[in-house]
């Protein structure tokens, strides 16, 4: 099997991913997933596709992972990953857009505004 890459997107963090077959390690900005993505809920996250697949621990894994919060780092692996795994096999996509891995969530941070304190947030009105 040849090096597949697949990219994931999260508000502002991307994640490419560089995926073949190995023992299951995922090597995330040139350090271990488990030491990059501290908590139990980010790393089951991440390794949520391939429980759905049952492909825990057949493929290594090389992401560049760039922008926005840890937790949406850990969305937008994730979302590179499924992508990755519809690439290897199509019958995986079913499992997969049935549990929510395939959606893309676009929600951005709204930008703020000229003349008034945030996106929504207006000054202070005084009537005198």
């Amino acid at each position: 099997m040849e090096v597949i890459n697949a990219l994931g997107r999260r508000k502002t963090a991307v994640a490419r991913i560089y995926i073949k077959e190995g023992k299951g390690n995922i090597t995330v900005n040139d350090r271990d997933y488990k030491i990059y993505f501290p908590t139990k809920i980010l790393q089951y996250q991440v390794n949520e596709p391939f429980e759905v697949t049952n492909n825990l621990g057949k493929y290594d894994i090389m992401v560049n992972l760039d922008g926005g919060g840890i937790t949406g780092q850990a969305e937008a692996l994730s979302l590179a990953i499924s992508r990755a795994l519809c690439k290897i096999n199509e019958e995986y996509r079913p499992a997969l857009k049935a549990r929510g891995l395939m959606r893309r969530d676009p929600r951005m941070v709204e930008r703020k505004k000229f003349g008034q304190k945030k996106a929504r947030k207006r000054f202070q009105f005084s009537k005198r």
